[in-house]
């Protein structure tokens, strides 16, 4: 079963590709999703890693607190999406 895990406090030079390379020493990375502001397109910062559950576990222990560079990330299993009423313009 696959385990969903938030990632915060990423530097906006942070790449998929190295967050994948930083979790994948704890597992299987099943995905890797950057979130980029709509209107932008740019970093916001933080992510979502799926992985296994058993390798998920050990990056959360290992990884939160943790340096990538240069910022101290935030890692934790993601909670799942409140619903939100939509927005009215």
């Amino acid at each position: 079963m696959a385990t969903s895990i938030y990632v915060g406090n990423l530097s906006y030079d942070s790449t998929e590709q190295g967050i994948r390379k930083l979790f994948e020493q704890y597992g299987e990375v099943l995905s890797v999703k950057m979130i980029e502001d709509r209107d932008t397109g740019r970093p916001r910062g933080f992510g979502f890693v799926e992985m296994d559950a058993s390798g998920a576990s050990s990056a959360i222990q290992a990884l939160n607190g943790a340096d990538l560079d240069g910022r101290t990330l935030k890692v934790n299993e993601a909670k799942p999406r409140e619903s939100r009423p939509p927005q009215r313009w």
